[in-house]
């Protein structure tokens, strides 16, 4: 039985922001090659690639161009071109436009964006071939070009680097959607078994006003110094984070913490939230024994990641005790549970390192960490 060839999908604008992201994920795919048509590349070029291709996604495109006649040229024309090349071939290749939103707006870039669209609803009308049209609205993501067509990437690349970013109206508001999700909406296409023409959506689409975007943009350059991340797990907070950090150069992404020390040891914070604690570290030297003291109300966990320690509990109430001996080598959490005297100390030879949980930001002023002896 010979050996099941790959699917061969052709990305027009592949060095492009969106035919970078997708091109690496088209790659992770297995069974599936990436072949790339970039700006500079021939007509023959594009003719010999379309004839290899079992897919086309069409992300070539122009929008800050020298000569406003260049929209047509590129947007419209090369557009005409692929979908001439793809006839051709006398078979049914997919083919995915990236258009635009601005193909509503009246508009040199959205006439053309329009028009190209225009060609493809014909091309597949004359042919039956398979199309699916996006109309995008702004894109961001890793490796967008800052300073050029997408204000996020200039948000993320100015705070980034402590250059100062301009906005005139804090009030405008953008819609945008997330490279990966882009990505995401291409490749289950591919995987469609669809006829004709096609209008999709990426799904999410995010609606935020410049002055919230900037401002959330600047909370994620803070927390390096304030330690005090966002909520970034989930939705457009999750993406615009991921994109903030993709737009740190080398050299800043390492940062410095605070550290505290005595003889008993060092005492390092790490991470804070809003509203689910802190993420803390600390050592206890050989026969040292750091806490004794007791909470009313707040929480902690503790993970001894090397060394071996003793803890022990008193009640304030009952006089009742309890000890256990942790160790890194049995990865163990231990809870301080309030109105319980606490201490631990070191019973081994080396350092004892801890990683510490606590349930709230610890506030100076209300420490809520009253000294007692166990």
């Amino acid at each position: 039985m010979s050996e099941k060839q790959p699917m061969r999908v052709l990305v027009t604008g592949a060095h492009g922001f969106i035919g970078k992201n997708f091109v690496v994920r088209l790659e992770e795919q297995t069974g599936t090659e990436a072949l790339s048509f970039a700006r500079g590349d021939s007509v023959e070029a594009l003719v010999a690639l379309v004839e290899q291709a079992d897919a086309v996604v069409h992300l070539a495109g122009e929008n800050r161009p020298v000569d406003v006649a260049d929209f047509a040229l590129v947007n419209t024309d090369l557009t005409r071109t692929l979908c001439e090349c793809i006839r051709a071939t006398r078979r049914n290749i997919p083919l995915i436009l990236a258009s635009s939103t601005q193909a509503e707006q009246d508009n040199p870039y959205g006439q053309s964006k329009r028009a190209a669209e225009q060609v493809v609803e014909a091309f597949v009308n004359e042919t039956g071939n398979r199309a699916v049209i996006y109309r995008l609205p702004g894109v961001f993501g890793k490796w967008c070009k800052p300073n050029y067509n997408s204000v996020v990437a200039t948000f993320c690349h100015n705070i980034a680097r402590d250059v100062p970013i301009q906005v005139n109206d804090v009030s405008a508001t953008v819609q945008l959607v997330y490279v990966d999700d882009v990505a995401d909406g291409f490749l289950q296409v591919l995987d469609e078994a669809q006829s004709g023409l096609v209008w999709k959506k990426i799904d999410p689409i995010y609606t935020i006003t410049l002055g919230e975007l900037a401002e959330q943009i600047e909370a994620f350059q803070n927390c390096r110094t304030n330690l005090i991340s966002e909520r970034v797990g989930t939705g457009l907070t999750r993406a615009l984070y991921s994109t903030y950090i993709s737009y740190l150069p080398p050299e800043h992404f390492a940062y410095d913490l605070p550290m505290y020390g005595d003889e008993r040891g060092i005492f390092v914070e790490m991470l804070k939230t809003p509203d689910c604690g802190q993420f803390s570290f600390f050592t206890v030297h050989p026969g040292i024994t750091r806490g004794s003291h007791y909470h009313h109300t707040k929480t902690e966990k503790f993970l001894v990641l090397s060394g071996v320690a003793r803890m022990c509990f008193r009640q304030l109430v009952t006089g009742e005790t309890y000890e256990v001996t942790i160790s890194g080598k049995k990865p163990q959490v231990i809870d301080t549970i309030p109105g319980w005297v606490h201490d631990i100390t070191n019973v081994g030879d080396c350092d004892v390192v801890v990683m510490l949980w606590a349930n709230e930001v610890f506030d100076r002023q209300k420490p809520d960490c009253i000294p007692c002896e166990v």
